[in-house]
């Protein structure tokens, strides 16, 4: 492919050298530079920029910059942009043969609930009869192939070869997570998404984005660049739905369980077996649990009928569908009867849908044991108000580590503590190692009490130190029940 093929959409201030020079890969990573390559220098936490000798050093036929270099390479030809990371975007999708305009993409954004609405919507379309492809925190899959995910969004040369993979594989649908960071960072420009979907927003990523309106602003940029045949579909029961939409050119569609709304539910039972609701008129058992998951529902139901499902076919199909792993994920010990929860919740919000969810399944006598950390190296506000949800809805707490990173656990756990009241301490434990505060949550749970393991959900790793070892909260609690005898 030309060079100049690849510039098509670009905000382009100068080229320099040859437009028609053929490329045969396009980097963002000076180290995956091969000859022919175009790099592309982006600004974040590393500067690209300091990479460009070694990227025509490795090859690289061609550069894009928002800043030229002083010396130039004769050979080479250079193209300032004014923004790199959105060009990235642009090069990647042109490179793969603009593979979002084949599929039918659809964007998912929100604090909670991206991976369970995504995945869902995977799995619904599969059942459905049709071959899709899914891009989220626990996995990406191309039609019946898992692959692993390393981030919520992929970077964009990443993203859309993945894509193309999918239409290689002759998938209609594709399904993905949009992360805050993902948009901020232009990793989704380019893209031509058929329909986006607004779950909800709470306090999150600030170590990030600063302040809660600029991550607001972050994610509704989202909407405003939906073209005007996709939808978007917004959940009006959170202040901020319809805040979302104020700029978007697509086609308004709205769900709900409180408000009036295109799509609207009600929960009639939420017990450990699923939840029982009326879905525009129709009742439907779900195989799901608690208010946070009908309303995950809904937004599937949503955006498959406005994608031309059939209500009644999207309904059956979902009744039978489990969502995504490391939510609200459950095992019953065999003797006791004890129900371990392990569940992603790491955001306040988060965490409160979950205990709420538990305090409408409890018959009145059981215990709610909660074993709750906080990552390292991010967003320490979030800590105390963790420990505090932790606090009000549960009777005994342990405090532990999630993925401390670089951060000393103890430390972790004085930010969460700093969040305990005088009159709830008697209840705190604190213990940092993880399989050591299952260990101790399980031993204090009587017959039928409800033991939740928070923050880690599907991930089968800690990460201390910048090593990554095997852990697995699900595997762990299993392990624990057998050795306890529970």
């Amino acid at each position: 492919m030309q060079l100049q093929e690849l510039l098509y959409k670009t905000q382009l201030q100068s080229v320099q050298g040859n437009r028609a020079v053929e490329v045969n890969a396009v980097c963002i990573d000076s180290r995956k530079i091969m000859p022919g390559a175009v790099f592309i220098a982006v600004r974040g936490g590393t500067d690209g920029h300091q990479f460009i000798d070694n990227a025509v050093q490795g090859g690289a036929v061609a550069i894009v910059c928002e800043t030229l270099p002083e010396q130039m390479q004769e050979a080479v030809a250079y193209v300032q942009v004014a923004n790199s990371a959105a060009a990235a975007g642009i090069l990647a999708h042109n490179f793969y043969g603009q593979p979002s305009e084949k599929l039918k993409l659809v964007g998912v954004t929100g604090t909670n609930g991206k991976t369970t609405i995504a995945t869902l919507l995977y799995q619904l379309f599969s059942q459905l009869g049709y071959k899709s492809g899914l891009i989220s925190t626990v996995q990406n899959r191309v039609g019946n192939e898992a692959l692993a995910a390393t981030h919520t969004t992929p970077d964009p040369v990443s993203l859309n070869a993945l894509l193309a993979q999918m239409v290689e594989k002759d998938c209609i649908y594709a399904f993905m997570e949009v992360s805050s960071h993902a948009i901020h960072q232009h990793r989704i420009e380019g893209l031509q998404f058929a329909g986006g979907i607004f779950s909800n927003i709470t306090h999150d990523h600030l170590d990030y984005h600063q302040t809660f309106d600029e991550y607001i602003r972050v994610k509704k940029a989202f909407f405003d660049h939906l073209p005007k045949q996709a939808f978007a579909l917004t959940n009006t029961d959170d202040k901020r739905g319809m805040v979302m939409m104020q700029n978007t050119a697509a086609a308004i569609r709205t769900y709900s369980l409180k408000t009036i709304s295109d799509f609207k539910g009600k929960i009639l039972d939420n017990n450990i077996m699923g939840l029982h609701m009326m879905v525009d008129d129709q009742e439907v058992h779900f195989r799901l649990i608690g208010e946070f998951n009908a309303y995950n529902l809904l937004a599937v139901y949503g955006a498959a009928v406005c994608l031309g499902e059939d209500k009644i076919n999207v309904l059956q199909a979902l009744s039978t569908l489990s969502g995504a792993a490391g939510r609200f994920d459950y095992i019953i010990s065999a003797k006791d009867k004890v129900i371990g929860i392990i569940d992603y919740a790491h955001t306040p919000d988060a965490l409160l849908n979950v205990l709420a969810t538990i305090k409408k399944l409890r018959k009145g006598f059981e215990q709610v044991i909660t074993v709750v950390g906080c990552g390292g190296n991010r967003d320490k506000t979030k800590r105390p108000v963790m420990a505090e949800v932790a606090c009000e809805y549960s009777d005994k707490i342990i405090f532990t580590s999630d993925n401390p990173r670089n951060e000393d656990p103890q430390e972790i756990i004085k930010d969460m503590e700093a969040g305990v009241s005088a009159g709830c301490r008697r209840k705190c434990l604190s213990i940092a190692d993880r399989k050591e505060a299952i260990k101790t949550a399980i031993s204090l749970a009587g017959t039928e009490d409800i033991v939740l393991v928070a923050g880690k959900g599907h991930e089968t790793y800690q990460e201390v130190k910048g090593v990554r070892t095997h852990f697995d909260d699900k595997e762990t609690v299993r392990e624990v029940f057998e050795l306890l005898g529970k």
